[in-house]
């Protein structure tokens, strides 16, 4: 397994800045949100991505892809009944499969809560079978960049549509693409499956997981807290996963750098290598 960081923690610092930080705290690889790349991050020219992926590879770090895909200031939404936000929504999602080929990443994490929650007066099968249907246009569209759009499970308290691994595999069962996976989130985890990390990986992590994101429930990274990351790194090896482990953090803690050395520290010692 192979170490990365995600980028928002370091909002505001030029990229250069940004890579010199991660490679130096041990990193291999980064993810970036879209929303940090500028305003209209789909509409960034063919020079700027060259010059933003160089910015990393300078340093020897991969882009391992993009998540927040939808956060910003743009209005989104792939469950809406609106068919023309449906469209615009759908369209965009297909020029950021262009943006993460170009940085030359191959995952894009949908988490985007606020984006894919469901409301009480919509006819949730209605909803459910558009969303199915998106995921089946773009799943190929992702594949043949070389990309694999990789669902993640929330938690209800951020939104209402797919909260657990089962429900995860049974939305990637149904879209039916191998561009189309799964992600899992250790903080999501704790607030949506109940059941521990470890077991739910385990269980159901062999078959279409391509992503995870290792955090802590307190929002800081692995080992800021008291998740025990070590039955987490044994379940990923028993079921073979050979992917990224990614760090996202919510909270600014102790800041950007400190947060980055200390869970390098804690992916050492439990995942080994880095």
């Amino acid at each position: 397994m192979k170490f990365a960081i995600c980028n928002e923690m370091f909002r505001g610092w030029p990229h250069g800045k940004v890579a010199d930080a991660i490679a130096a705290a041990g990193y291999q690889g980064v993810e970036l949100a879209p929303f940090t790349l500028g305003e209209f991050p789909d509409k960034l020219p063919p020079d700027t991505r060259a010059s933003l992926r160089r910015e990393f590879e300078s340093r020897g770090l991969g882009v391992t892809g993009l998540h927040w895909l939808l956060a910003g200031p743009g209005k989104y939404s792939i469950t809406t009944d609106d068919a023309a936000l449906f469209a615009h929504t759908r369209e965009y999602l297909k020029a950021l499969v262009g943006l993460c080929r170009d940085l030359g990443g191959q995952v894009m994490v949908f988490g985007s809560p606020k984006q894919r929650s469901i409301s009480p007066e919509q006819d949730a099968g209605a909803v459910r079978a558009r969303v199915i249907a998106l995921f089946k246009e773009l799943s190929p569209v992702a594949q043949a960049a070389g990309v694999t759009i990789c669902f993640e499970p929330l938690t209800p308290e951020e939104t209402n549509f797919i909260n657990t691994m089962p429900e995860g595999v049974a939305l990637v069962e149904e879209v039916g693409h191998p561009g189309f996976r799964l992600h899992l989130d250790v903080k999501a985890m704790r607030g949506g499956d109940r059941r521990p990390p470890a077991e739910v990986i385990r269980v159901e992590g062999g078959r279409y997981l391509r992503y995870f994101h290792a955090n802590d429930p307190n929002l800081l990274g692995p080992g800021m807290g008291n998740e025990d990351f070590g039955p987490i790194a044994e379940a990923l090896r028993a079921v073979r996963y050979d992917g990224w482990v990614s760090v996202e953090t919510f909270v600014e803690g102790p800041g950007p750098e400190e947060i980055a050395r200390k869970s390098m520290e804690t992916l050492r010692r439990h995942f080994g290598g880095g």
